[in-house]
């Protein structure tokens, strides 16, 4: 097997993250962006150490599990929705085995690499399933459109890049992910645009005008920010379409139009500066009875139903903590923190982007929550700052799970539970080996699916210290 050849083969399973996994003669090879039981034809793209990749270049044959047609125009070119062509309970049960595999290999590796080949009962752990989303489409209040073109001087477009490219767009203005609202926003933004000409920035030449359209819609409230990303290369009179858009039919409604002015090199949405050209800069989402003020760059989970069904397990898992300090590291806008505070003395929240700690504090206010504190700070350096000592420790880290520098900080606390939220399961699975060499086990876990139709799935797990009761709720 070289790097350059062509095979065919059956996708046999599917690993975390959308790994596809197919043997060709007894080999195996990894395959991105295939559902299993599908014929596919694949180009090997890496070799080495007896390891292979492949990239995906046809579907031969469909697979058995998928048993309903696409539901959006751009499917599968858009890498968006991978597997919306099966049904939603085969997309629950390949995503907990996916998390199951990971978290149960972590812990076997660790026991093996302890010299103890024994059955250990202290390391098996309760495996309480997963929980689907209340919808399966229509969930996101958060989108970020890119704007291009769908092939090299093209005309414009607006939606998701291509599957395997950064700078292919596809325009996505049927979107199933997002509430009908947002692609009546995202149609009326591209028309506006194209017909008077405006050009888009090509990350290349680092010329152009128009990057980003990012959407925020509150699901209970119907409330909805649009953000228009462009560069300063050129100059548009925003004015004719700010009245297009409060035009628009919508079931929801628009309460703030947001331009913001991004001339970085990078390809992300930040803001060298923002001008409100109509109503607010910030919206409101209710989520368990309490209030939320969500403004443009505050971390909210994306699926606001499925966010209450994640947040009511990590409710539980806390468990009772009456008279106790609750540190909440990677805190967001303070969601989970107010949450746990009507249980607990005090929550005291880290979260380094400064506007959603300023967003946590006011929402606390609001909530009438005396007893959240809200820190802006990388968590590995305010720690180090901190006094307080906690005795229930959450953690929600991003994408790429705990600095390797904060955990053991983290560690040192010894608190009897820790509740760790995790968007990526193959970074919780890579700091699990921590939490058991200082003497957690796991006393639980389950998946939350927020982001149905894609790869990704939360993962809740409750790490209890050797000799300490537990004192959740079944």
């Amino acid at each position: 097997m070289k790097k350059g050849e062509i095979y065919e083969g059956i996708i046999e399973k599917v690993d975390f993250p959308n790994k596809g996994i197919v043997f060709v003669d007894g080999q195996k090879v990894t395959v991105k962006n295939g559902i299993p039981g599908q014929k596919i034809r694949f180009m090997i793209n890496k070799k080495r150490s007896g390891r292979a990749e492949g990239r995906l270049l046809e579907v031969l044959e469909k697979s058995p599990l998928e048993v309903r047609e696409p539901v959006c125009s751009i499917f599968p070119a858009c890498g968006g929705c991978m597997y919306q062509t099966m049904s939603y309970e085969e997309q629950l049960c390949m995503k907990e085995r996916q998390v199951r595999e990971l978290l149960d290999g972590a812990i076997e590796d660790w026991r093996k690499s302890k010299g103890d080949i024994q059955e250990d009962a202290c390391l098996s752990y309760r495996w309480e399933g997963i929980h689907g989303s209340p919808i399966e489409f229509r969930y996101r209040n958060k989108m970020e459109f890119s704007f291009g073109d769908e092939y090299k001087d093209g005309p414009l477009s607006l939606g998701l890049h291509k599957k395997g490219s950064t700078y292919d767009v596809l325009t996505a203005a049927d979107c199933k992910l997002v509430h009908e609202d947002m692609t009546k926003i995202l149609s009326c933004v591209l028309e506006y645009f194209r017909l008077r000409g405006a050009s888009h920035y090509k990350k290349m030449q680092h010329t152009g005008y128009l990057r980003h359209l990012l959407l925020r819609r509150g699901v209970t409230t119907g409330e909805i920010l649009v953000h228009i990303v462009t560069t300063t290369q050129e100059e548009w009179d925003m004015e004719p379409l700010v009245e297009q858009l409060c035009g628009l039919s919508l079931e929801g409604k628009i309460v703030g139009i947001m331009h913001i002015l991004n001339d970085s090199l990078s390809d992300v949405i930040k803001s060298d500066e923002t001008r409100i050209l109509y109503g607010r800069d910030y919206f409101y989402e209710t989520l368990l009875g309490l209030q939320f003020k969500i403004s443009t760059f505050s971390f909210f989970q994306p699926n606001s139903l499925a966010a209450e069904l994640l947040y009511s397990v990590v409710r539980a898992y806390i468990g009772d903590t009456r008279d106790k300090e609750v540190f909440d590291l990677y805190s967001g806008t303070g969601t989970i923190a107010q949450l746990a505070a009507s249980v607990a003395k005090e929550v005291i929240g880290v979260e380094i982007v400064e506007e959603a700690v300023i967003a946590a504090r006011e929402n606390a206010g609001r909530n009438g929550l005396a007893n959240c504190r809200f820190i802006a700070g990388d968590v590995l350096k305010v720690l180090d700052e901190l006094s307080q000592k906690p005795d229930t420790i959450i953690l929600d880290p991003p994408r790429d799970g705990i600095h390797p520098k904060a955990l053991p900080k983290i560690l040192s606390y010894g608190v009897d539970h820790i509740v760790y939220i995790s968007c990526k399961a193959t970074s919780l699975a890579r700091d699990l080996p921590a939490f058991l060499d200082a003497g957690y086990r796991v006393e639980k876990a389950c998946c939350v699916d927020q982001f149905c139709e894609t790869v990704h799935v939360e993962t809740v797990c409750l790490l209890k210290k050797e000799g300490a009761s537990y004192v959740g709720h079944n």
